[in-house]
């Protein structure tokens, strides 16, 4: 797991007694431990109450279909992918994979999958308002749902069991403070996904913690070479730009190349890993990556459905269960190299 590096002591205060932790690697361990002592109670969510009520299904194996936003070859993904297959072979259950970057063609794969009566329902959020209508169609059919990754902020009102993922607000905050005491004084945050209401809040939590001047940016995560354009173009109209910000470790390489070209001073920090990522921050080119842990997500999403389905158990007391923001740096980027080569960070 990541070693959390935080260097804004405000921020993980505010959190208090919200913040929920639970290693994926502990997770499988602690199987029989979750389900002695966190059952339902008088403050489990509503809609985990009103799902069971409708009959989800605890006879016979479990089947789970996971549904994300992911594009074709996004690394971020198959990490997430990997964690919820390897929590169903350690746990007998049958899980599925699939992903659609476009909103409308998403929400048809949880139809598709309501259709299939599936057992328990995995689906990030990145837009809640085009998802809506499936996933309480979902849940009227009595199949539990998990949001992870994004849209923690409509799961519950949309009837699901529990989110997991990080607070994109805080995780912005995180970073922006981390920038602001590295000394940089203007930075270019980078949106590569139009529409995905996380991005916007990392970008907007980082204006809070770094307290000046932060620039969004608009790309496109499907076209490298204009993204490299845009961060240059961006670079060279304002060379006060001294610090850029991705929210993706793939724009994460193009940031570093654009620096590179125009010969900018700017720093070069990034949300999410990937194996370049890590390698730049061993070179220094990336000073740092917030790591959301998205295997995490994978894995105890569909743990939280296996808990459901045997026990009624629910996970977060209505509020997320946290995997991030951690940050790898060069003071832990050995360790978490190892673990990314087996696919799991």
């Amino acid at each position: 797991m990541t070693t959390s590096n935080p260097t804004a002591p405000e921020w993980p205060r505010r959190l208090g007694r919200r913040r929920v932790r639970l290693s994926a690697a502990a997770a499988a361990a602690a199987l029989a431990l979750l389900a002695a002592c966190s059952g339902p109670s008088a403050d489990a969510p509503p809609s985990a109450a009103n799902t069971a009520a409708k009959g989800a299904d605890t006879a016979g194996p479990l089947t789970v279909e996971v549904v994300t936003h992911g594009g074709t070859g996004d690394s971020f993904w198959s990490v997430a992918q990997h964690g919820a297959t390897d929590a169903g072979k350690q746990l007998g259950i049958q899980v599925s994979y699939n992903s659609d970057p476009d909103p409308a063609g998403q929400a048809k794969l949880i139809d598709n999958a309501i259709a299939q009566h599936i057992g328990g329902l995995v689906v990030s959020m990145a837009n809640p308002d085009a998802l809506q209508s499936s996933i309480k169609a979902a849940v009227a059919a009595g199949i539990p749902v998990v949001t992870i990754n994004s849209g923690s902020a409509a799961s519950a009102s949309f009837g699901a069991i529990g989110h997991v993922g990080q607070e994109e607000s805080v995780a912005g905050q995180g970073a922006g403070a981390k920038l602001k005491k590295l000394g940089r004084t203007k930075v270019l945050c980078v949106i590569h996904e139009a529409g995905n209401i996380g991005l916007n809040q990392r970008c907007d939590g980082a204006k809070q913690g770094f307290g000046a001047a932060v620039t969004n940016l608009q790309v496109d995560l499907g076209n490298p070479a204009d993204t490299v354009a845009r961060i240059r173009g961006a670079l060279q109209a304002d060379p006060s730009i001294d610090a850029v910000l991705t929210l993706n470790s793939q724009v994460a390489q193009s940031a570093v190349t654009a620096v590179a070209a125009v010969g900018s001073k700017a720093q070069v920090a990034t949300f999410d890993l990937n194996k370049d990522v890590l390698a730049a921050i061993k070179a220094g080119t990336v000073v740092f990556a917030v790591d959301q842990q998205q295997y995490e997500q994978g894995y105890i999403a569909v743990v939280m459905l296996k808990l459901f389905h045997d026990n009624g158990n629910t996970l977060g007391g209505g509020m997320p269960v946290l995997t991030g923001p951690g940050f790898v740096d060069k003071s832990n980027v050995d360790q978490v190299t190892r673990f990314a080569d087996r696919g799991t960070r």
